[in-house]
């Protein structure tokens, strides 16, 4: 099969197959489940310069650097730990059947589900998509790949290299438009994995729906941080700030879970923007020269964002540029800026901003930071910093994200072992290290009955023994 062609037509054909495949034959053992790991590592690590200029096209501009960091490593590492502990992962798992079973057994046996979907966004293409090809495959599953039309280039590659380490019925890769991605999605798979807006996350679930196709929504929101009044000045906040804005321009902001907006106390307003500056220009000394950042990744969503500042600014609001250098249009270069006095209706305030644009909205008491959260959908990230944690304690008994980074920002989807998702707004289901594996696994419950067993005392006809049993007494 030509990896690289227009899918469409071949879409049925791709699914059947993986399909039949998944269906026909012997379950895939470790040695099978760790070669197609090591495949998949390889196809990464032996094309990774390929990979980082092909997604740096797709952009218009960005750092080798920060793909490598943000994305091939990434994937790298959680492939690394899948071979580590995958074979522990497809171990049954007991279970305690309870003292009226004994001496029964009871466990839990994972099996692969079959064919997994799995639909990518632009703005981490590599991560997003073989990154879960990752959990996917160490469950012992096969699995197609739509990805975003916004990443063309690297979208062609990766088809490419699909077809040269993998055979179309263990991994295939699909490129095409929305309607691709609309029949891609009406495909009975066996699992759905879904990253992206909430708003086409809607239309993700319903398509998935006709089929019950279970899915998992890796959504967005808005993700808030909490700068809470026991943070020191001078040094701590300092760096408590340098920490939040890099969150914000890694990728240029197009991050899923990078911070949203800051909650502050009003005294430190001022600071906050000082301190905000001073790290924009350490990071980025030439913005407009430097190929450490990132470009926006269209027209479209260039044109999106200065829209939402130039409502910030109608409704009053103020903007602070954090760079000397200002927004280039040419070379779709948005430079990072704040924005302060916010009108509650203004859409910096109600959007996923997915860009370098961070809103400041100041409050008294913690507790009202809290209360503004806990008024909005549910975030798929939440960031504190504080230096007393009294302080940090109400924020995560009492605010419900996704996960939760302290004292920094994006650092809770790095672990392999700490699941990734949202809840709510935000998405559904999770995944990463053994939730994903356990994300793309059936496990199905089993019991193993003894030649002797308490339960043949139930039979019929029924008599004394049965009411003793019956009224035997309820462990505690």
């Amino acid at each position: 099969m030509n990896q690289t062609a227009d899918h469409t037509m071949s879409l049925p054909r791709t699914f059947e197959l993986q399909r039949e495949k998944s269906r026909s034959g012997l379950p895939a053992s470790w040695p099978l489940r760790a070669d197609r790991l090591q495949r998949l590592r390889a196809l990464v690590s032996e094309n990774r310069a390929a990979i980082a200029s092909a997604i740096s096209d797709d952009f218009g501009s960005r750092s080798r650097h920060e793909t490598e960091l943000l994305e091939i490593n990434h994937v790298l590492d959680g492939i690394a730990h899948s071979l580590r502990h995958g074979r522990h992962w497809m171990r049954a798992r007991r279970v305690r059947a309870g003292y009226k079973f004994w001496p029964g057994r009871a466990y839990r046996l994972p099996q692969a589900l079959g064919v997994v979907g799995i639909v990518v966004p632009w703005n981490y293409p590599l991560d997003l998509s073989l990154g879960p090809v990752n959990s996917a495959l160490a469950a012992g599953n096969r699995v197609m790949v739509k990805l975003s039309e916004l990443t063309p280039r690297f979208g062609l590659l990766l088809a490419e290299l699909a077809a040269r380490y993998f055979a179309p019925d263990e991994l295939a890769i699909v490129n095409g438009d929305a309607d691709t991605a609309r029949q891609f999605c009406a495909l009975p798979f066996d699992h759905l994995l879904f990253t992206g807006s909430t708003a086409v996350g809607h239309h993700v679930m319903r398509a998935a729906s006709d089929n019950l196709t279970p899915v998992t929504l890796e959504l967005g929101g808005k993700s808030p941080v909490i700068l809470g009044p026991g943070l020191s000045g001078g040094a701590d906040f300092a760096r408590a700030v340098e920490r939040i804005v890099i969150g914000k321009t890694f990728n240029a902001g197009q991050t899923c879970i990078a911070p949203d907006y800051v909650l502050l106390p009003r005294a430190q307003l001022a600071q906050f923007i000082a301190c905000a500056e001073q790290a924009v220009q350490r990071f980025y000394p030439a913005l407009a020269s430097t190929d450490d950042y990132t470009s926006i990744i269209s027209d479209h969503h260039f044109a999106r964002l200065q829209a939402i500042v130039d409502d910030a600014l109608a409704r009053g609001g103020k903007a602070w540029p954090l760079s000397a250098a200002g927004s280039d249009a040419s070379r779709r270069r948005f430079a990072p800026l704040a924005l302060s006095d916010l009108a509650s209706d203004s859409r910096a305030l109600q959007e996923e901003l997915f860009g370098p644009i961070l809103p400041l909205v100041v409050y008294e008491q913690l507790s009202e930071a809290i209360a503004y959260i806990n008024a909005r959908p549910r975030p798929l990230a939440l960031y504190v910093f504080d230096s007393d944690p009294k302080n940090i304690a109400p924020v995560l008994a009492q605010t419900v994200s996704g996960g939760v980074t302290v004292n920094g920002t994006l650092l809770h989807v790095g672990p392999d072992a700490l699941p990734f998702g949202g809840v709510g707004a935000s998405g559904m289901g999770c995944h990463h290290g053994e939730a994903g594996f356990d994300t793309f696994s059936h496990f199905k419950s089993v019991y193993r009955q003894a030649s002797l067993s308490l339960l043949s005392w139930l039979y019929p006809p029924y008599g004394r023994r049965t009411e003793l049993f019956l009224k035997m007494p309820k462990p505690p």
